[in-house]
């Protein structure tokens, strides 16, 4: 051992050293790193806020729960008039042309507004409610044209309807069993069974949201909501989602398109853009074999600029 050192000395001989302990420093990085962190997360942090539930909608908005429940009955909804992959609406597809790309791939989740978000789970409800069971059986004994009649008419007294300890309220009018309905669905719905009806896939996990997220989509509820954010896409920015990484920033090239004519006011822009981001994905991963486009470097080249120390050795 003797022989080493005294052989490592005459190698570093003349050399100047300084003491350095990488294990202090390492604490001391870390320690500092965590202080600006908390520092930075104290100061700047996004609000986190709690998850929009169709309970948290019927108890906030009541009216316009109702209003969108009525909508789903009579299938004037969005959903209702979305086509694929939810349902078969003539002409609802966007299209460039012979290009149907959701017209191809079929409904491959089926769903029926006035039944799944209305019906089905009042239905489950009315267990032990003779009121209710009578007014279900009411609506469904009545023609579709007497139906349409107490919906119309209900639909357009909600215009000026108020709400009062957790009741929706209209002026008088025939509006057949459908204030019934839509009491009992209000009220299902304020003690937070109607998320869980909803949720229901018959499968032991319920992971499913794509029918109470539809609902809540087709009120003004949650549009408010993310106005009030500044979440509808006419302002910039990121955001962070909790749980999901990683989140939205990965999104901003497709997301770009949207914001320029002509996609900005294109009724297809869905198919356009993503039509657009194919075909830029596969000439990002076919420039090796383009002659023009891949002789740019060579033409512009900046890679010499970055490696300028390499470039003139």
């Amino acid at each position: 051992m003797s022989g080493a050192a005294s052989s490592q000395d005459r190698y570093y001989a003349g050399i100047r050293m300084v003491r350095y302990d990488l294990v202090k420093e390492l604490v001391i990085a870390l320690v500092v790193t965590a202080l600006l962190v908390l520092v930075a997360a104290a100061a700047f942090s996004s609000p986190d806020d709690p998850s929009v539930t169709i309970q948290t909608w019927a108890q906030s908005d009541p009216v316009d729960f109702v209003t969108t429940a009525v909508s789903e009955l009579s299938g004037q909804s969005e959903t209702a008039g979305y086509g694929q992959p939810y349902n078969n609406t003539p002409d609802a597809a966007q299209a460039i042309g012979p290009i149907q790309p959701a017209v191809w791939a079929g409904v491959s989740t089926p769903i029926n507004p006035a039944q799944d978000f209305v019906l089905k789970p009042l239905t489950l409800a009315s267990t032990g409610n003779p009121t209710l069971t009578a007014a279900l059986q009411a609506y469904d004994q009545a023609g579709a044209t007497q139906q349409g009649a107490w919906l119309d008419a209900y639909t357009k007294a909600l215009a000026n309807a108020t709400a009062s300890d957790g009741q929706v309220t209209v002026a008088s009018g025939d509006y057949g069993p459908v204030p019934t309905l839509m009491s009992n669905l209000l009220a299902v719905a304020r003690t937070g069974g109607l998320d869980g009806l909803l949720l229901d896939s018959g499968h032991f996990f319920q992971t499913d949201f794509t029918r109470p997220l539809l609902f809540m989509g087709d009120g003004s509820y949650l549009s408010n909501l993310a106005a009030a954010q500044h979440l509808t896409g006419d302002q910039w920015g990121m955001m962070n989602e909790t749980g999901s990484y990683p989140g939205q920033t990965w999104l901003w090239l497709y997301t770009f398109w949207y914001q320029v004519p002509p996609f900005s006011t294109a009724p297809n822009a869905d198919l356009v853009v993503v039509i657009l981001m194919v075909v830029l994905t596969a000439l990002l991963a076919l420039v090796p074999f383009i002659p023009i486009l891949r002789d740019i470097p060579r033409w512009l080249p900046v890679h010499r600029l970055i490696w300028r120390r390499y470039y003139r050795s």
